[in-house]
């Protein structure tokens, strides 16, 4: 048998597999529920019980909440939900911006029955979302952190070669949707890649990761990875009227390095990354009167992962401060 036949047979065979997890999965119930927004529905877990309730809203195409829904509901109710696209939420049809994605959630959460007051957590790209509630609904959030988070005004003027990063990611998830597809990406999930890539994965119990792996095995996850790359300008000018929350209590997390220094990341432009960091973080702080930053050390961007225990205690921080 010829390579190129080879090739063919092993595709066939991933694609396949492809279609027989997938149908699998799409018949056994989600963790949570879910509820119409409008012609297609977002899925959200709840636990714990208490007031305010702390909902988390992702970094970039991640689904990481499911990781930190045990610990936070231990200190108050917690929400943790799919953007539109991403794990038990459909396709949305409308844009990936932080405008459309503030209005489907506030949505949800009314249509849930989830009421407020709210603390926000928004990880990475979640924060322009979370920025963004805070400022249409300042009623309803009474405190919001901040993980590693972005600000529009070094965003929009980022340096080319970050210019450049970033479309090379953009590009990366164009790819993953072809791998995704032919079951690439679940073959990976399946010996262990991920967790060989990110070994602090392994410090998150069975069903956590397999709720986060398992959006990434679908095709519908990169294309709407793709859609919010490059849907980032739009939302980071969305977001420039949430650059004054007068006096909301906020807890900012600033992880060590934006890159942890290893061997997949040696190509990488860490010093411009982690200068453009800086000044992000510069700006967050000035967001209220009322805003306070931590250093997380020995962490990446993905806090989440590297430091969990650090969102957790900025969640405490808020409740002691509101007096929960």
């Amino acid at each position: 048998m010829s390579l190129f036949y080879l090739r063919v047979l092993i595709l066939t065979a991933t694609t396949l597999y492809q279609a027989i997890a997938c149908w699998r999965e799409d018949h056994t119930p989600p963790p949570g529920q879910r509820v119409d927004v409008g012609g297609f529905c977002l899925h959200y877990v709840t636990a714990g019980t208490g007031y305010p309730t702390v909902v988390l809203d992702h970094s970039l195409g991640g689904v990481e909440g499911y990781f930190l829904v045990d610990e936070l509901a231990q200190l108050s109710r917690v929400c943790i939900y799919d953007r539109a696209g991403f794990g038990w939420s459909d396709h949305s049809p409308h844009p990936r911006t932080s405008h459309q994605i503030v209005t489907e959630l506030d949505q949800m959460l009314t249509l849930a029955g989830l009421e407020p007051p709210y603390i926000l957590v928004g990880n990475s790209f979640g924060s322009y979302n979370m920025r963004l509630y805070a400022h249409r609904y300042p009623e309803k959030v009474v405190g919001l952190v901040l993980t590693d988070g972005l600000h529009e005004s070094a965003m929009l003027k980022m340096p080319l070669i970050l210019r450049g990063l970033q479309l090379f990611f953009a590009s990366g998830f164009i790819m993953s949707v072809l791998g995704a597809t032919l079951g690439i990406i679940r073959l990976l999930n399946i010996i262990g890649v991920f967790e060989l890539i990110k070994p602090k994965l392994r410090q998150f119990s069975l069903d956590s990761r397999q709720a986060v792996k398992r959006s990434f095995c679908r095709p519908k996850h990169w294309v709407t990875m793709t859609r919010e790359i490059l849907s980032l300008d739009t939302s980071g000018r969305q977001v420039r009227c949430a650059s004054h929350l007068k006096d909301l209590p906020i807890v900012s997390l600033k992880a060590s390095s934006f890159f942890i220094p290893s061997l997949l990341t040696v190509l990488m432009p860490l010093k411009a990354a982690n200068k453009l960091r800086d000044r992000i973080h510069d700006d967050l702080a000035k967001l209220s009167t009322n805003c306070v930053q931590l250093s997380v050390e020995n962490s990446g961007h993905f806090v989440w992962v590297d430091r969990p225990d650090a969102i957790i205690q900025a969640v405490k921080i808020l409740l002691e401060r509101l007096d929960y």
